[in-house]
């Protein structure tokens, strides 16, 4: 099954994601794993992290990484210098918006998408909340 990285500035806005997901679809089994936040509490992103996370979120069948914020980004795509090069040629660093993209990934993960099609689910979340505006 493929797993998720969350990484965020916030370990409290990674944890409250992450619930939101497995709070709207109890009975789905997705590994989820957190990169988030700083010792001490302090805001940021560590590149050794988000590698580790990648590392217990890889169960050989691809791990997609949401990031919240520019710097985020530039920790998940360090990480990916860190892990094992078989493992990452099965990670995809996403461009979807971190809430919006985990909840779409998280539910394509859950019910036994690919790699492929729960990155383009994760990236296409805006897609479904801009339709649903009233202009």
């Amino acid at each position: 099954m493929i797993g998720i990285v969350v990484v965020s500035h916030s370990l409290e806005l990674a944890r409250a994601t992450a619930a939101l997901g497995r709070g709207l679809m109890p009975g789905l089994d997705v590994r989820v794993e957190i990169a988030a936040g700083m010792p001490g509490g302090e805001l940021g992103t560590d590149a050794t992290e988000v590698a580790a996370a990648i590392g217990r979120a890889d169960d050989g069948d691809g791990v997609l990484v949401l990031t919240d914020l520019g710097s985020g980004v530039m920790s998940a795509e360090t990480a990916l210098d860190l892990v094992n090069p078989a493992v990452r040629g099965r990670v995809r660093v996403s461009c979807a918006p971190l809430v919006e993209g985990f909840v779409s990934a998280y539910a394509a993960a859950g019910i036994g998408r690919t790699l492929n099609t729960v990155a383009e689910e994760a990236e296409r979340a805006l897609e479904f909340k801009d339709t649903q505006m009233v202009r």
